[in-house]
């Protein structure tokens, strides 16, 4: 695989996650937790504390997305993205119930699709990156 391919997996995995946590950031958070609209409000109803997960990792991810736009396509960048995707993947599948409690199910498996796709992308970027020095 080339280094240009490896960039643009990157630059690309960087510009999704940094779209897709503003929005959720925003759209999801903000508006669930302190004016109880969506899906995150359905789930809190008035117990805006409990938020502090959904902020978090929407936040992490907006920091991850830019660091992989930024990144040099090297194997240890390719590990770092295809491990966030795992974990943000099976935290997804693990607590699979939150999408249907928050009536958010096409959320839920476009959201689980994208971070499992990034995971088999990362991974074979990976193998095909050489050994750093």
């Amino acid at each position: 695989m080339t280094v240009s391919t490896r960039r643009l997996i990157l630059r690309v995995n960087g510009i999704v996650l940094i779209l897709a946590s503003t929005v959720s950031f925003f759209v999801l958070d903000i508006l669930g937790i302190y004016y109880g609209f969506g899906p995150e409000g359905r789930i809190l109803q008035g117990h805006e504390f409990l938020g502090i997960g959904f902020f978090e990792a929407h936040g992490l991810a907006l920091i991850l997305g830019i660091h992989l736009f930024r990144a040099e396509p090297k194997r240890s960048w390719h590990l770092t993205a295809m491990g966030a995707h795992f974990t943000l993947g099976t935290a997804n599948l693990l607590f699979w119930k939150i999408f249907i409690v928050s009536g958010s199910l096409p959320m839920g498996y476009g959201t689980t699709g994208m971070h499992w796709f990034f995971v088999l992308l990362q991974l074979l970027a990976a193998i095909r990156s050489p050994k750093e020095e």
